[in-house]
């Protein structure tokens, strides 16, 4: 009997590291050809999968795979699409095992977040209905750190870098120019319903009166004049006020600041900007000239200034992955478990992804500040380990970043076309 081969895919918004997971995944097969055949890579995620578009990594020179560790953006492309359940569409989860029939496919990694682990978890039930098994395992990536078990997701650590680095150097230019022009500069950073990125920005804060001087978190309900006091005051103390603004902020009645009346492929509430929002709510009430900026794409690519802890465990988990798959384990993730924070230890562990399938970690209350708009030691000293590290790609003679993108060789279709 051949080996059987790996077929890992990438699944929603991408990440500065995700493709750091995707080259542990290949080494570490290629150290275990005794027992695996070839990685393959569906491109655009479980559509690439459904369609047949299979790449094959084994030609992959060894350089361009570990060119994978500093390139930002998905290389093998992702996408949104949940899986709906057997019963409403068995034909999606028959043509997943005709491909998985006709190249030989004993293992599936599919590397994303919530609901990424819900399609995860749904395939590795379905093997042994539709009569094919297949050892499943959800690879954790998600910047908006709200996966549960796992004491944090890959990708996280780099935002929360690029949030508090560009939250302090932006503030130090507010300040500059404070006394004759902008006096309240607001960045939007990601996090729908969990506020971790934006308390990431908190970081910058080291001393009383740091920026950022306000953090709008979802956790947190807006009150409107309780926050225009706050600016009010930062700007009379401090002659500016810095704000990060979670996207998912929200009123008391829980509708979203930023409400755009859409919805995604994963039926999420569309976000239609919240800086903009808040900086009308401060230039109407108060008459402060502001700035805002939204980071949206940027600090999931900014791979740039990623964190070297971010990258060990996004490397962790893809290594992980193919362990848990040779120890015969499916329906599982390997999750990130911290074992000290003076100095800081972590470990990997296997955890099923029942207990992560569409669930969402948000801030706890002792992570947020009595007054609701900043963070508290505790939670400093969850987030600090986490962003410690510089893990700089090359640069070329040209100034720019040398970042991969190989010319893919597709393993040859055998099946009809699939129609969504």
């Amino acid at each position: 009997m051949p080996k059987k081969n790996i077929l890992y895919a990438q699944s929603g918004g991408v990440t500065p590291v995700i493709n750091a997971t995707a080259a542990a995944v290949i080494e570490e097969a290629r150290d275990n050809r005794d027992r695996i055949g070839k990685v393959l890579a569906a491109r655009d995620g479980i559509m690439g999968a459904l369609e047949e578009r299979l790449i094959d990594t084994s030609r992959l020179k060894k350089s361009e795979v570990a060119a994978l560790n500093h390139t930002p953006g998905g290389v093998f492309g992702s996408c949104r699409y949940k899986l709906k359940s057997i019963e409403e569409n068995r034909r999606e989860y028959e043509r997943l095992i005709e491909v998985f029939k006709a190249h030989n496919i004993g293992y599936f990694f599919y590397n994303g977040g919530n609901d990424s682990a819900d399609t995860a978890w749904k395939v590795s039930q379905i093997g042994d209905k539709l009569g094919f098994h297949v050892q499943c395992i959800g690879v954790p990536k998600t910047i908006d750190n709200d996966l549960p078990v796992t004491d944090n997701c890959p990708g996280f650590g780099s935002v929360a870098k690029y949030v508090a680095v560009s939250i302090l150097e932006a503030s130090l230019d507010v300040m500059a120019m404070a006394s004759s022009s902008t006096k309240v500069f607001i960045m939007e950073v990601m996090g729908r319903h969990a506020g971790w990125i934006a308390a990431a920005g908190g970081l910058a804060c080291r001393e009383k009166g740091d920026p950022p001087q306000i953090i709008l978190f979802p956790e947190v309900p807006f009150d409107k004049e309780k926050f225009l006091d706050r600016v009010r005051q930062s700007v009379e103390v401090n002659g500016y006020c810095s704000i990060v603004v979670s996207e998912g902020a929200r009123t008391p009645d829980g509708t979203f600041l930023a409400d755009a009346g859409t919805t995604d492929a994963f039926g999420h509430k569309q976000l239609g900007g919240v800086a903009p929002v808040v900086a009308d709510v401060v230039k109407e009430s108060l008459g402060y000239k502001c700035h805002w900026a939204v980071s949206d794409y940027l600090q999931r690519s900014a791979r740039h200034i990623a964190s070297a802890t971010d990258l060990e465990h996004a490397r962790a988990v893809g290594k992980g992955a193919v362990d848990l798959a040779l120890a015969g384990e499916s329906g599982v993730m390997p999750v990130i478990k911290r074992t000290g924070n003076k100095p800081y230890r972590w470990k990997i562990e296997s955890a099923p992804l029942s207990r992560i399938a569409n669930r969402e970690k948000k801030m706890p209350k002792k992570f947020i500040s009595a007054d609701g708009f900043g963070i508290t030691p505790s939670c400093r000293a969850y987030l600090e380990p986490l962003i410690r590290g510089e893990a700089y790609p090359s640069y070329g003679k040209d100034g720019l970043p040398e970042y991969v993108r190989p010319d893919f060789v597709y393993v040859d279709r055998t099946l009809d076309d699939f129609e969504f």
